[in-house]
């Protein structure tokens, strides 16, 4: 998969990506990263990317004409003609980037990302060149450096062979749910149906006991089928203790609501499906 960075920051890019599953991706030939200074395609004296917003305001907003022209350069289709190639725009007034768009974003072969900046980006740009906004979060940054940072590394670590272990990214917080059989006898335990869009189950390792607080017995004995109920029943727990918001959408089974009614859900109507 080839993935784009336009940025008037360039080297932000410098050291981030050469550490850990994407550095390794890139060294691997299975991730083709590129980071474009846009700057470059501003042809002033001053390469100027800015400007004031028309109707007045603070702030500066990035301009349209070195944004069409970087995205342009990469030879990717017009708008609309886009069969494997996105173009996303990072901003705040974006749609919320999750685990489920990073699926969606890990089909294609190509990837372009948009950094915002300053007040934000003409509208324009959004309109004629970029497939759709997204954000990371409901918090303002500086730039949207950050939060392609960020769907790099989704995305990239959903692509195959990038992890270790491919199911790495099907058990995990997020992960979507997984209707296959439970894992043949004498098999390491597994999250029972992947996580099903909860988060993930607590994991420990050696030592077995660390400053008075001791590995759950559970994981301890070797009973498979305990461990699965086990986890998927700390996944519910967490979840609920960290995100309630989850449990509305989760897949959840009657077992999984009955527990969660011991542990006092519903708290809200909110958190009802």
């Amino acid at each position: 998969m080839q993935m784009d960075i336009i940025t008037i920051f360039p080297e932000f890019f410098a050291g981030i990506f050469r550490q850990g599953v994407v550095g390794r991706a890139i060294a691997g030939g299975r991730v083709g990263l590129e980071v474009h200074d846009l700057r470059c395609f501003a042809h002033d004296r001053h390469r100027t990317v800015d400007d004031r917003p028309f109707g007045g305001g603070e702030g500066m907003v990035l301009k349209p004409e070195p944004l069409a022209e970087a995205v342009e350069s990469l030879g990717t289709p017009a708008k609309g003609d886009r069969a494997h190639e996105r173009v996303v725009l990072l901003s705040a007034q974006g749609q919320r980037f999750t685990q489920g768009v990073a699926r969606e974003l890990a089909q294609i072969s190509r990837l372009v990302l948009v950094c915002g900046r300053y007040e934000g980006v003409d509208e324009r740009v959004s309109e004629l060149l970029c497939d759709r906004e997204l954000s990371i979060g409901d918090y303002v940054l500086s730039g949207g450096e950050l939060a392609a940072a960020v769907v790099v590394d989704c995305v990239a670590r959903l692509l195959p062979g990038v992890l270790g272990n491919e199911a790495s990214s099907e058990y995990e917080s997020f992960g979507p749910a997984d209707p296959g059989s439970p894992p043949p006898p004498g098999a390491p335990p597994r999250a029972t149906h992947g996580a099903g869009g909860l988060l993930d189950y607590p994991h420990y390792t050696r030592p077995a006991e660390f400053r008075g607080l001791r590995v759950p017995e559970v994981l301890t004995q070797g009973d498979h089928a305990t461990i699965r109920r086990w986890r998927r029943e700390e996944a519910l727990r967490k979840t609920l203790r960290n995100r309630p918001d989850l449990l509305a959408d989760a897949d959840l089974s009657r077992d999984d609501r009955a527990y969660l009614r011991g542990l006092g859900w519903p708290r809200g109507e909110s958190e009802v499906r």
